[in-house]
Formats: C-alpha cells, sequence, structure tokens
C-alpha cells in the first residue's frame, strides 16, 4: 500500500484489536475493538498519497469475550483454521450501491440449529436467522460461510442451505432467496471450508483454489418454474430481473412462467412485480439517489413464513462517518445513512395520492368532447379553485405531448404484433397526465440538484416504459398462442387461444387497477373485442355491469357495424347501447340502423324538445282531445306525454320548433310494424 514504509511515521493504525479485515482491492482496513458492553467495529482507509484516517465507527452487540485474534484475508492461517471455535467467524462486506454488512455466526445450544445475524448497517437495523438443519452428520462442516455477491450476501453452509439476501432491500424476508437440498449446492464446493476475499470470489481454504462466483439464469428460471413457494418464487423473480437486465431472451421466459402462473401465485401478483422491479432495475442506474424515490414493489407487508428459518429483526445505531468531501463509496454510504435518518418509508413514492386525485378529478370531468387534435372541451365542477379547466387541460397535455408520442415512437422499434387501436382514452389520458404531474413533484422535493430537464426526462421515461412492458407481457402472450395480428371480426366464437389472452388481459387490468398505473391506448377496445368473442351475453354484460370491460367507441362503433340483426345479435346490440353513456351514445347510435334505434333515437329526440318548454308559459287555450285511445302504439305513449306536461299547465303551442314530423311518424311506423311481425317496405 505504502512503498516507502521505512519513512513512516511512528503512529499507531489500531490497538487492542480481537478482529481485524483487509479489504485489499478498496484499500480499507476494517478492524473490533472491544468495549465494556458493546464491541466497536472501526475502519481505516488508506490512500494513494502514503495517508490515511479513520473514517468510519459503528457500535456492534456482539461479544468478544474469550475470543481469539482472528485475520481476515491476511493469508491463510492454518493453525487459526483448526482451532476456529475460539474465534469470531465474522465478514463485513460492501456494495457499490453503498451498502455496508456485517455478517456474523452465532453459536447455537441445539446441535439441529445453525444461528447467523446479517448487520445492515446502511439501514440501520441487523436481522438474526436461525435455521433448523434437515441433516446433522458428523463429519458435516458446522460453520457458515459468507459470500459478497454485490446486490447479495450469501450465507451458505455445504449440504445444508444457501441464502441470499438482498443488500438494498432487507425488509421483507421474501425477496431473501433461501434454499435447500439439491438447490443449494455449489459446484466444486460441496464439503469444504471456503472465504469471500473479494466480491464475486471464493477461496477453497485446504486446497488453495481461487474460484468466480455468480448466479446462474438458468438455475433462477429453473426455480422459478418448479418452486411451489410464493416466497421463493418472488426473490427469484426480483433476483433475475435484478442480475439480468434488459435480457430478452430472460425477460421472455419470464412473461411466460407470469401467464402460466396467474392463478398459483396467493401472495403477490406477479404482473405488478415484474413490472415495479424491471422499472426499477431500469431507471435507478441513470441517476443517484433514484432508488430511493422509485418504488420497487407493489407489496406494503408480507405475512408468509420461510419453512425451516425464523428470522428475528432488531434496531441498532447508525454508524458514524468522519470524513469530508469524500467520494466514491463512503459518499453513497453517506446518502443511505441520511436516507434512514430522515424518514425513508416517505421517500419512495407512492400511489395513494395519485388514486385519489384520479378519482376525484374522475367524477368531477362532466363531458369530455374532443374538438380536434391536441384540444378538447372540458365541463367541470368548480369545487376547489385547482379543478379548473386550466388544470385538466395541462394534465391532458402531459400525456398526450409527452407520454403518447414516446410511447408510439418506442412501438415503431418491434413489430406490432398486438393490434392495439390508435384511440384517445381520456380516463387512461387523465391517468398518465397524473402521474406524470405527481411523479415530477416528488422527485423535485428530493432531487432538485439534478435539475428540472433531467428530471423531466426520467419521468417520461419512466411513464414510457411502464407502457411498454405492459405492451411486451401482451406481445410475448399474443406470440405464444399465435393470435393474428388482424382486427378482430365479430361473426363467430373465440378460440381457446383467444380466450386465455383474454384471461390474462383481465389480469393486467386488475394489476393495473391495484396499482393505479395507466394502460396503453387500445386497451379497452382490444379486451372489449376479445369479450364479444369469448364471453356469453350473460357474462358478457356482468363484466361491463362491474367495470372489468370498458365499453369504447372504436369497439361499439365497429359492433353496430359489423354485425347482422339476427334475434340474438339485436339482443347484444341493445344491451351494449342501454349501457352507454349518454355522450358516447348519440356519437355511435347513428351506426346502427335498426327501428329499434330508430326508436330510441326518436324517444331521445322527442324528450329533448320537451324539456326545452318545461319552463315556457302559454296563454293560448287548450284544444279539446280525442279521448279514445288510438292503436297506434308510438303515438299512444307521445299522447301520454304530452298530457302530463299539459296537466302541469304547460303547453306545447306556443313556440313551434323545427321538427322532422315526417322523420318521427315514420320510425313510429317502422317500429309498430316490427312488433306487429309485419314486413316493412
Amino acid at each position: 500500500v505504502i512503498q516507502k514504509s521505512g519513512q513512516l511515521p511512528r503512529a499507531k493504525v489500531a490497538d487492542d484489536l480481537v478482529w481485524a479485515q483487509w479489504d485489499m482491492m478498496e484499500q480499507r482496513l476494517f478492524y473490533i475493538v472491544p468495549k465494556e458492553s458493546k464491541s466497536t467495529l472501526r475502519c481505516v482507509q488508506f490512500y494513494p498519497d502514503e495517508n490515511f484516517n479513520s473514517i468510519m465507527e459503528s457500535h456492534l452487540d456482539i461479544s468478544v469475550n474469550d475470543t481469539q485474534l482472528k485475520l481476515v484475508n491476511f493469508g491463510y492461517d492454518y493453525c487459526q483454521d483448526q482451532d476456529a471455535s475460539n474465534s469470531l467467524n465474522l465478514q463485513v462486506f460492501t456494495s457499490k450501491a453503498g451498502g455496508l454488512c456485517v455478517c456474523y455466526s452465532l453459536a447455537s445450544d441445539a446441535p439441529d440449529e445453525i444461528m447467523y445475524s446479517i448487520y445492515f448497517l446502511h439501514k440501520g437495523y441487523n436481522k438474526t436467522f436461525t435455521v433448523s438443519l434437515e441433516r446433522t452428520e458428523s463429519h458435516q462442516l458446522k460453520e457458515v460461510a459468507f459470500m459478497n455477491l454485490d446486490y447479495y450476501v450469501a450465507a451458505y453452509l455445504p449440504g445444508q442451505f444457501l441464502h441470499l439476501l438482498n443488500i438494498q432491500h432487507p425488509d421483507l424476508l421474501c425477496y431473501s432467496l433461501f434454499l435447500t437440498g439439491e438447490d443449494a449446492i455449489i459446484d466444486t464446493l460441496q464439503n469444504c471450508s471456503i472465504r469471500s476475499p473479494l466480491m464475486s470470489t471464493v477461496l477453497d481454504c485446504r486446497a488453495g483454489s481461487l474460484y468466480g462466483v455468480s448466479i446462474s439464469d438458468s438455475a433462477l428460471l429453473q426455480l422459478l418454474q418448479k418452486s411451489k413457494q410464493d416466497s421463493e418464487r418472488l426473490a427469484a423473480l426480483h433476483c433475475a430481473l435484478l442480475y439480468f437486465q434488459h435480457t430478452e431472451d430472460l425477460e421472455m421466459q419470464i412473461i411466460r412462467w407470469i401467464s402460466e402462473n396467474l392463478s398459483t401465485c396467493h401472495s403477490f401478483d406477479p404482473i405488478q412485480e415484474f413490472i415495479i422491479a424491471s422499472l426499477y432495475c431500469r431507471m435507478c442506474p441513470e441517476t443517484q439517489n433514484l432508488d430511493k424515490l422509485l418504488p420497487y414493489t407493489s407489496l406494503l407487508d408480507w405475512i408468509g413464513v420461510v419453512p425451516g428459518v425464523i428470522c428475528a429483526t432488531d434496531i441498532i445505531s447508525l454508524p458514524v462517518l468522519e470524513f469530508q468531501n469524500s467520494r466514491g463509496f463512503w459518499e453513497k454510504l453517506n446518502s443511505n445513512l441520511e436516507s434512514v435518518k430522515y424518514a425513508e418509508p416517505h421517500l419512495h413514492y407512492h400511489n395513494n395520492v395519485l388514486r385519489k386525485e384520479w378519482r376525484n378529478l374522475s367524477e368531477e370531468v362532466i363531458g369530455l368532447l374532443p374538438c380536434s387534435f391536441g384540444d378538447f372541451c372540458l365541463f367541470t365542477k368548480q369545487r376547489e379553485e385547482r379543478r379548473t379547466t386550466a388544470y385538466l387541460r395541462n394534465i391532458f397535455e402531459n400525456a398526450k405531448k409527452y407520454v403518447l408520442v414516446s410511447f408510439v415512437f418506442a412501438l415503431s422499434y418491434f413489430a406490432r404484433l398486438v393490434p392495439l387501436f390508435e384511440e384517445e382514452d381520456y380516463q387512461q389520458q387523465l391517468l398518465m397526465g397524473l402521474m406524470v404531474a405527481q411523479l415530477k413533484d416528488h422527485l423535485m422535493r428530493h432531487l432538485q440538484y439534478v435539475g428540472r430537464k433531467k428530471i423531466d426526462q426520467i419521468v417520461l421515461d419512466y411513464v414510457a416504459n411502464l407502457l411498454n412492458l405492459i405492451h411486451r407481457i401482451m406481445k410475448e402472450v399474443w406470440r405464444r398462442y399465435q393470435l393474428h395480428s388482424c382486427v378482430f371480426c365479430f361473426d363467430e366464437r373465440g378460440s381457446a387461444g383467444e380466450f386465455a389472452v383474454f384471461h390474462i388481459m383481465s389480469r393486467i387490468l386488475e394489476a393495473a387497477n391495484g396499482m393505479c398505473m395507466p394502460l396503453p391506448p387500445g386497451f379497452h377496445t382490444l379486451h372489449m373485442c376479445l369479450g364479444v368473442r369469448c364471453l356469453p351475453l350473460h357474462t358478457l354484460l356482468h363484466y361491463i355491469d362491474n367495470g372489468v370491460l370498458q365499453l369504447t367507441e372504436t369497439c361499439v362503433r365497429k359492433l353496430l357495424k359489423d354485425l347482422d340483426d339476427t334475434e340474438q345479435n339485436e339482443k347484444l346490440k341493445f344491451s351494449i347501447v342501454m349501457r352507454l353513456p349518454e355522450a358516447l351514445g348519440q356519437k355511435v347510435c347513428q351506426f346502427w340502423n335498426h327501428p329499434i334505434n330508430a326508436n330510441l333515437i326518436a324517444r331521445k329526440y322527442v324528450k329533448l324538445l320537451l324539456e326545452k318548454l318545461e319552463n315556457r308559459q302559454c296563454s293560448r287555450p287548450i284544444p279539446e282531445r280525442f279521448s279514445g285511445p288510438v292503436e297506434f302504439l308510438p303515438l299512444n305513449y307521445l299522447t301520454n306525454i304530452l298530457a302530463e306536461i299539459e296537466n302541469q299547465g304547460v303547453h306545447p303551442y306556443e313556440k313551434q320548433d323545427h321538427v322532422n314530423a315526417r322523420f318521427v311518424e315514420e320510425m313510429a311506423l317502422k317500429h309498430t310494424m316490427t312488433l306487429l311481425g309485419l314486413r316493412y317496405s
């Protein structure tokens, strides 16, 4: 480390230590000094200019009484290895993201149990694990070996278990992958004493061999496929996405696994976890401290258990750093400690506020009528000053100008197998715009030094990547079931593959609603088209009434134009038309040339004319009416309505509107002939 060792000043680096570890790559010395009640871990950082200084101190609840001096990474000591029972089995690991962990093996009174603790110093707590051994043969090793895999630390007992613990997010046990049996075997290291002197490196102490250690993507996929435990599935999913980012083949296999196991995961939603974890892994490397602000999971808590493992969590004091203007690892560690001090749970973006805002604005928007590209007319209830037409216009512009443009641009790079319809879904645009605005505000509060332009780009990439991930899921599912990219026709029933895709799209919709995530444009139209082809009428209407399927202008217009007027199709069309919102119904009903629809149009038109007369006063005398019923059903209906208005003192003769009498007469006659079973020509 220091070239001119003969000219060193006479200064002690450490005194009265019981354990020390040398980090040869980063030139750090970690050592433990015994205290009265607790031990103190300290670190000395050495520099190329022949200087060094004590840079970190942390108190640990570790007993060091009656222990011999233990030196780690100072070379192999055979005598020390033979008398390991009286020395500390402890190692310190660091990660590139500023993680600092102390791994410590504890003595257990029970012969069939192993205990070890992981001190996550950068998080302010430690976890103590008690593992029940499956076999207790005397010839097997009983000392846990610890390994540094950067994103994970591993506790390994050859022949028993392999425990991978996520360094950045150790709060939920389900993110720690605990393997036993054949899954826990490391090649060539099945029953030997090992150490981890470097990151992703293992030393066989007895053979003197140095091995590189890495996580196998194929092994993770096999574990994902065969595992029956939600904890293993969830941990393997996150591990695969974290280690093998942007690998299309792996992503495709994960999506395939998700589509096959939507109903077998009970404690988490695999679609939600895949989308949130993928976004987290893609976005966080771009900007420092972004990992503390973006969500990394859809789970707020996890109440499951890992068989054979008992975990206890204790709060510990945070390390004290003594440095000025330090860069690299120490700067990242200090940032992690600051986030723990100042309300870490509130730093991660959450959708609670977004969900509430979206719900309120959706209820307040009475009409949303497109006028031209990039412009629209909004009519809102003015409850609060913020909820104005200008505010909503800005929200929609955020979605249309940034998110949708980026999404369409990204789609041009790969084959559009999924027939997503290019349409304007105002509900989804509202949600996209709100997400852009709220995520931007959230990042601006904590990343002001990054700049507004950079934050705008981060938010744009986040929401656009979210939409692209959903489209990627649909694309892989479409390809798997070999569906065609043509727009559906409604004159035949859907295939088994279409029904499977409809089920997966329903789960995507459920996942999106649960996380308040926007969907790609045209998603609801495609979902509705599949529903019409695959579901019986009563089930289809039930799904519509319960919000699983949403009626869109594109789908309803195609439905009314393409289907002929058989008895079954008439029931379907009539049921759909009666469920349309009034504004949408007025736009699409003209595409159904049928007496039933014509009668509906006539009745609505007459109702509209009569509503205009409600507040008018008339002094003209009421003419005598023929009291006998006329055998013309629509005319009887109109007569009764007019009679009710006249009885209230309102007369429809004061002012004549321009009414197409011929149209009303013809529609009424056509409707009557249909009811009588006669042919109209």
